[in-house]
């Protein structure tokens, strides 16, 4: 278990070993196994009304604060439940290397239940967030000081003010948790940045790419480098950007590819980097990917690569007795190796998204998965589900 620790820090901190990448400064720990302190505030239930200390990420309710409550409990108890004002107030303090001066931070937080309310020393940062199972991030570079501390101030609502945030993730058959239990951390960019990655590689060799791109201030070339799971160059794009583009599209083909199937899960991988007039590089990230082809033909089932497929898998629940809805990276993997000694080729996140390790262990690992937004039995209201979609 250390060594895969040690294994983590070095790979994932390595995006900070070069300027021109992103940057990461965690805030919590990195999951439920690795914690960081902070104060913390419960205002109904155990050990409520003073100020303690709280191992984030996690559930508050597994850590001995506030009340136990389980789905359906906020309809059968009424609008008068004690538990439907329970809120956390979380504070850390923290500093930015000052080498992220002239550039744009954000912070970014895995996941929270449920409506979340963050300040940056005494500000609010931007809109409550309402959905319990999805990242979101705020750009904090105007609200930070670079010559002393930060003090970050989080309010976490157990129940969504929102009714329809409560029906779509609440009204089910499981308990119901408040608290940050995914992680928290910071991401330092240059300005201009890409901000977002889409990709579409077909079985066939057709690739595609969507590319969103931030404060693009003049041309730009997009280079994309596509290898193989070796590392070797299988196909090199270039694509300019001209000045306050936003999106990039990329179309190609690639001959002699290896698709990816359960059987068969080959990645590449596509380096991207924004490059100035001279080819210098601005900035580059990594994306993992396969080529397959998704079909569904009515009154036949689903075709993957133009094969027939037959799922044999489980629903899933992102749960663990001790730590509720907070997970190690060992107990996700732990699952997708269960998943595979069972014979089994897929799996159905239900109700809600995973977070993003675990999807990456079933790319790495090869299972189908069925992901879902929450709301299985009650829809959201579309106010708040097209901020989640």
């Amino acid at each position: 278990m250390k060594l895969f620790s040690l294994l983590f820090f070095a790979i994932f901190f390595s995006f900070g070993l070069q300027a021109q990448t992103k940057e990461i400064k965690y805030l919590s720990g990195f999951d439920a196994g690795h914690t960081v302190q902070w104060d913390f505030f419960c205002t109904g239930g155990r050990n409520s009304m003073e100020w303690k200390k709280i191992n984030v990420p996690s559930c508050w309710e597994q850590q001995g604060f506030g009340n136990y409550n389980y789905g359906r409990d906020y309809k059968t108890n009424g609008k008068n439940a004690r538990f439907n004002d329970e809120k956390g107030m979380y504070k850390y303090a923290f500093n930015v290397p000052s080498t992220w001066r002239n550039k744009q931070v954000e912070i970014v937080f895995e996941g929270s239940m449920t409506d979340t309310e963050v300040k940056i020393n005494g500000r609010s940062v931007g809109a409550v967030h309402q959905g319990a199972f999805y990242r979101f991030k705020y750009d904090i570079t105007s609200f930070l000081n670079f010559d002393k501390n930060n003090l970050l101030e989080v309010t976490v609502s157990k129940m969504s003010a929102d009714p329809s945030v409560n029906n779509a993730e609440r009204l089910a058959d499981y308990w119901v948790f408040g608290g940050i239990y995914r992680p928290v951390f910071l991401e330092a960019k240059p300005i201009e940045n890409i901000r977002q990655v889409s990709i579409d590689a077909k079985a066939s060799g057709d690739f595609k790419m969507e590319i969103i791109a931030d404060h693009i201030k003049k041309a730009k070339n997009i280079n994309v480098a596509i290898k193989d799971s070796k590392g070797n160059l299988v196909k090199e794009i270039n694509q300019p950007i001209v000045e306050k583009d936003s999106v990039v599209l990329i179309n190609s083909f690639l001959k002699n590819i290896r698709s990816w199937t359960s059987e068969t899960p080959v990645l590449y991988t596509a380096e991207i980097a924004l490059l100035d007039i001279n080819r210098k590089k601005i900035f580059q990230q990594k994306e993992k990917f396969g080529f397959r082809t998704i079909e569904i033909r009515k009154g036949q089932g689903v075709y993957i690569n133009g094969q027939q497929v037959k799922f044999k898998g489980v629903n899933r629940h992102c749960f663990w007795p001790e730590t509720g809805r907070s997970l190690t990276r060992e107990q996700e993997l732990q699952d997708v190796l269960l998943l595979k000694e069972m014979n089994m080729n897929a799996v159905r996140c239900s109700h809600y998204p995973p977070d993003k390790y675990f999807l990456e262990v079933c790319d790495s690992l090869g299972i189908y998965v069925l992901n879902e937004l929450a709301g299985w039995q009650k829809a959201y209201a579309t106010s708040v589900g097209e901020k989640i979609v």
